[in-house]
């Protein structure tokens, strides 16, 4: 027997659900977060881009806006982005405490000669 109740319902959670029929005021939160900067950008269509920048090293992240009628600060004190962020951190780190094989503080490379702007002539 088909449900017509549940049908509507589901139909009506699909319209409010689906953030591509809205446009969002955009906006931009900015915080320290462990020694480094976090900004969180809502973008008008719903995405919700993530910077974490620290040392000079930037990790940017994205995910769809998750709850249309909630405000994007009271989304972000809920946590629905920390997945995102905590990788973002995590991504950072890894390459913060990487090292080269090849590149090293210590070691200084050395200058090449300037190459000249005319083709140099061989006859």
């Amino acid at each position: 027997m088909f449900d017509i109740k549940s049908f509507f319902k589901r139909e009506v959670e699909k319209k409010l659900i689906d953030v591509d029929d809205y446009i969002f005021m955009p906006e931009r939160v900015e915080m320290e977060l462990e020694g480094g900067l976090l900004n969180c950008v809502l973008n008008s269509d719903g995405r919700v881009d993530i910077f974490y920048s620290k040392h000079g090293i930037t990790e940017v992240g994205s995910a769809s806006r998750k709850h249309p009628f909630t405000a994007f600060e009271t989304e972000l004190y809920h946590g629905v982005y920390d997945d995102v962020i905590d990788d973002l951190v995590k991504e950072v780190e890894k390459i913060i405490d990487g090292s080269s094989k090849y590149f090293r503080r210590n070691k200084v490379l050395p200058s090449t000669t300037a190459l000249t702007s005319k083709p140099f002539d061989q006859n």
